[in-house]
């Protein structure tokens, strides 16, 4: 029978994870502002290059892109070198697309700044891959969707904190300033003190001790010696589609909220931006209380009940207008809220030594952030916002059927 880890409450000699466990929650914060940032940048790159709104949204598929070609490769790198040291290179590769931001609003070139967007989700995606799994066996696996839901919820926070900065620091009133070249340039100074923050972090994290973890809980023995391929977990697999549809529909709602909010009568930019970060605030306070209901209510139960309310919001958006409409899409947060990590979580299940490579495999499914907020920019430019709400309903849609189905791992019962 495999081994399973011992929680410290049964063992006095076994490792105390609070630790490592406030430690990972600081690097969920983080790409949690990053990704956000990143995808409130979409108005400030219209405005300079003057972009269409679909084209603006490639700042997102650039980002999410780095996905779809590091998340297997960084599973493969937590093989080698473990969890910690993963976590440690991918911050230092962060640092490096941070100060790539630099020469892109020097040189008031997109292609540059699409190319620092993607060395940055680079890290991030290395970060994400490590982390979310890191979390999740830091325990037992009954509580798993809890704590990463409560490890997300502070991933909620810098996301909720994002668009304060970029309205403060980035999205400037541009009727002070004489050129193009000037308004790129806002862009430098918070993106050298990211880089300068993440170095300092990726070595404070270098010279910690963070106790190493072998998932082998809820594993059959000679599953991974039969050669059975990580793609025919079927629930792992569904995770990844769940994953691409859930981070697609947040990011499309995230990055084209101040727009949105704007085209409803919400004039000032800084207004919008404060009404933007509402959205993200509700995911962290639904985290909050997520974490809690899941001790009486089950995470695949809960999934189901926030796709439905997802659903019945934007339906109701599509049909009003104004401040209804604006706070349809906030709320949105709250069914958001665990949607990620019980997704995560439950795509993870019961796969043991290969929880790296099942991490990669769902992780892969960021890569929805690529393609869906181009898609909704597209149909809001076409149609306008209310018709492009229906592609994030397909996806809370998918969110409720794998509460119900999609979950249950396929593999045969242990005897």
């Amino acid at each position: 029978m495999a081994s399973r880890p011992t929680p410290p409450a049964a063992n006095a000699n076994a490792p105390s994870y609070l630790g490592p466990f406030i430690t990972v929650t600081i690097l969920f914060g983080i790409f949690g502002f990053l990704t956000n940032l990143n995808s409130n940048l979409s108005p400030k790159l219209q405005d300079i290059f003057d972009l269409n709104r679909a084209w603006s949204n490639t700042v997102t598929t650039s980002w999410f892109l780095a996905y779809l070609v590091f998340s297997v490769p960084a599973a493969k790198v937590i093989e080698w070198v473990g969890y910690k040291r993963t976590m440690v290179y991918s911050l230092f590769v962060m640092v490096l697309g941070a100060l790539l931001f630099i020469p892109a609003a020097h040189m008031v070139s997109f292609p540059v700044f699409l190319t620092a967007s993607f060395v940055l989700a680079t890290g991030v995606c290395g970060l994400q891959t490590s982390a979310n799994p890191y979390v999740s066996i830091l325990g037992p696996e009954h509580s798993a969707p809890a704590r990463l839901t409560l490890a997300q919820a502070f991933n909620s926070l810098g996301t909720a904190v994002a668009p304060l900065v970029v309205g403060a620091y980035i999205l400037t009133d541009q009727t002070r300033l004489s050129s193009k070249a000037e308004v790129a340039h806002t862009v430098q100074g918070p993106y050298i003190a990211i880089a300068c923050g993440l170095l300092v972090l990726g070595v404070v994290i270098m010279f910690m001790h963070l106790p190493a973890i072998t998932a082998t809980r809820d594993f059959r023995p000679g599953d991974e010696s039969s050669g059975r391929s990580i793609w025919t977990y079927r629930h792992t697999v569904l995770a990844m589609v769940g994953i691409f549809l859930y981070v697609g529909l947040e990011i499309a709602l995230a990055a084209n909220a101040i727009r949105f909010f704007q085209s409803q009568g919400v004039v000032s930019k800084d207004r919008a931006a404060l009404l933007a970060s509402f959205y993200p605030l509700a995911m962290m306070i639904g985290r909050f209380a997520g974490t809690v209901i899941m001790k009486a209510v089950k995470a695949e139960k809960l999934l189901t009940l926030l796709g439905v309310a997802g659903v019945v919001l934007l339906v109701a958006g599509m049909f009003s207008s104004g401040m209804v409409a604006v706070w349809c899409l906030i709320l949105c947060g709250l069914a958001n809220s665990i949607m990620y990590p019980t997704i995560f979580a439950l795509g993870i299940a019961e796969l043991g030594p290969l929880t790296s490579k099942g991490s990669g495999v769902i992780t892969i499914g960021n890569v929805g952030g690529a393609v869906m907020p181009v898609a909704f920019g597209a149909l809001a430019d076409r149609y306008g916002y209310n018709f492009a709400f229906v592609l994030p309903i397909i996806g809370y849609i998918f969110m409720a059927y794998y509460g119900i189905w999609g979950y249950k791992p396929t593999r045969p019962a242990k005897a």
